[in-house]
């Protein structure tokens, strides 16, 4: 008889599966659901989109979540087997140094309009346009904890950002200020698998506020009830490291931090956030701030009702 076909999870997703007793079904889940192409819905969705989240790893190995912007069409995909991406290079953001050729990337398609997303990983292939992500994996995500934002443009999406970055070890007041009021974050996390490295991107929303930052410079971030696939979990498992931006999506800047990140087996002493199944905590110790990075605006327009489902921290 054939050898069964490998898992199409890695073994830090594995594990925390297992931990909730729903591995057997997820392994079940993840040969249906995870897709080494993309579909004609994802193929279809993509040119729509007026931004994307980027997941990259610098030479030194860390990790950055970024957020960029163009005309809708930027995005396009020519065949099932890649995503290309029409954009140039911007030496201002930290997560450029990653997007080199032959590089691995993370990709999140999401929709702040619709709540609609799609995740993709895979190999970077510069050319003069951009560059093409070969696609490794591909799969959609539920809308859960997605606030709806209407998109505005304010300026060209081929002009760079006018304003130069600023860099930091440690947050100020005005940065910890949009972390403890912000309701969206992004986040970037990668493992070195036998297979080659996948990097991972994803979305975290939650009630303005759901990311607590301490008077240690650490970040507590709930991990609410999802979708089971723990892939940024899964790979803090295997590799301390991550990446997170969060968006000022009415100025348009961003504020992208990398560090080290650990999972927490028990909640915050003192602690509790309504909703959270588990906690992660993050320390940057590397801290960039893109006042005007983006040449569009969100809108809010709606909360999700999954987040206004989840508490407060108390």
């Amino acid at each position: 008889m054939d050898a069964p076909a490998p898992s199409p999870w890695h073994q830090g997703e594995i594990a925390l599966q297992r931990l909730l007793g729903v591995d057997v079904r997820m392994d079940e889940v993840g040969r249906r659901v995870l897709r080494d192409h993309l579909i004609d819905q994802h193929r279809e969705f993509y040119p729509l989109l007026p931004m994307v989240v980027l997941g990259a790893v610098d030479r030194e190995g860390d990790v950055w979540a970024t957020l960029r912007a163009g005309r809708p069409g930027f995005l396009h995909a020519p065949d099932a087997l890649r995503l290309t991406v029409e954009l140039a290079r911007e030496p201002s953001d930290p997560a450029e140094a990653g997007m080199e050729d032959g590089a691995s990337l993370a990709l999140l398609g999401i929709d702040l309009g619709t709540r609609r997303r799609n995740r993709l990983n895979g190999t970077l292939s510069r050319h003069a346009r951009g560059f093409d992500l070969e696609v490794h994996q591909s799969f959609g995500n539920c809308p859960k904890y997605i606030q709806l934002r209407q998109v505005r443009v304010v300026r060209d999406p081929s002009e760079p950002p006018a304003m130069p970055p600023i860099v930091s070890r440690g947050l100020d007041d005005a940065q910890r200020a949009l972390i403890e009021q912000a309701d969206t974050f992004f986040v970037a996390t990668y493992a070195d698998l036998p297979g080659g490295r996948q990097v991972d991107v994803s979305h975290r929303g939650g009630r303005a506020g759901f990311v607590h930052v301490g008077e240690d410079g650490w970040l507590t971030i709930p991990d609410f009830l999802g979708n089971r696939f723990f892939n940024t979990l899964g790979n803090i498992a295997l590799n301390p490291r991550a990446g997170l931006v969060f968006p000022d999506f009415s100025t348009g800047g961003l504020l992208q931090m990398t560090g080290e990140v650990e999972l927490l087996s028990d909640r915050p002493e003192g602690k509790h956030l309504e909703g959270a199944e588990r906690y992660w905590r993050f320390r940057p110790h590397r801290i960039v701030w893109r006042s005007d990075a983006l040449p569009i605006r969100y809108d809010f327009t709606e909360w999700s009702p999954f987040a206004l489902a989840t508490g407060t921290w108390r």
